[in-house]
C-alpha cells in the first residue's frame, strides 16, 4: 500500500484515482503509523512552498518523512512535493524545506511566461526502470512558477527546457521527485505511476 500524504496541499483524489486504475492500493493520509506500515509514500501538492512546509511541521509528518527516507522506503514527490524534497525554497522569501536532496528552489526565469503552464516535452539523461516505455520527447503536463536548482547531474533523469531547463524527473537512491503532474499527463503519467508501482513490489 502507498501512503499518500495528505496534508492539505491541493486536490489529490485525481493522483489517487489514478492509481486505483492501475491496481495500485494507496490511502489518502497524515496518520504516523499508516505512513510507517506503507510500503512506499507519495508526498504531493500544488500551492506555497512555505504553508505546505508549515502544514507538514504541524502535523509531525516533515520529521517523519525525514525519517523513513532515511531507512530507505520509497518515496515520490510531485510538483510542489518534489520541490518540498529540497533544502531550501526562495518563494516569496527563504524557507527550509525538507533537506532529503541537496538544491534549491528558484523562480523560473528567461523571456517566458510564468507560471509555466501547459504540455512540455520530456528529454531524458539517463535510464532508469522507472522511465520504462517512457519515449524521448513524450509530453507531460506542468503547472508551477518555481524549478530546481542545483547540482543534479547524479540523480537528473528527465529533463524540459522552459527559459531554463527544469528538472522533471530526479532520482536518488530510494528519493524520487516529478515536476509534472502524472495524473493530468495521459498515458506517459500513467506509466510513470506503474513503473513506480512495480519499483516498490
Amino acid at each position: 500500500m502507498i501512503a499518500i500524504i495528505d496534508y492539505g496541499a491541493g486536490n489529490i483524489k485525481s493522483l489517487q484515482s489514478a492509481l486505483t486504475k492501475l491496481d495500485i492500493a494507496s490511502c489518502l493520509t497524515t496518520d504516523e503509523q499508516t505512513i510507517r506500515a506503507s510500503k512506499a509514500i507519495i508526498l504531493p501538492g500544488v500551492g506555497a512552498f512555505k504553508d505546505a512546509m508549515d502544514a507538514l511541521d504541524e502535523l509531525g509528518l516533515a520529521a517523519l518523512l525525514r525519517k523513513e527516507a532515511a531507512v530507505g522506503k520509497p518515496i515520490l514527490g510531485i510538483c510542489l512535493g518534489m520541490q518540498l524534497l529540497y533544502d531550501e525554497s526562495f518563494e516569496d522569501g527563504d524557507w527550509e524545506g525538507l533537506g532529503i536532496l541537496k538544491g534549491s528552489v528558484n523562480r523560473i526565469t528567461g523571456n517566458v511566461k510564468v507560471p509555466h503552464m501547459g504540455w512540455n516535452t520530456l528529454s531524458h539523461h539517463r535510464t532508469h526502470p522507472i522511465l520504462m516505455d517512457i519515449a524521448e520527447q513524450s509530453y507531460v503536463y506542468f503547472v508551477h512558477s518555481y524549478y530546481i536548482d542545483g547540482n543534479l547531474a547524479d540523480e537528473l533523469l528527465s529533463s524540459c527546457d522552459y527559459g531554463v531547463k527544469i528538472p522533471a524527473i530526479v532520482q536518488k537512491d530510494n528519493i524520487y521527485g516529478i515536476q509534472f503532474h502524472p495524473e493530468k499527463s495521459g498515458a506517459t503519467g500513467l506509466n510513470l505511476l506503474k513503473n513506480f508501482g512495480e519499483l516498490i513490489t
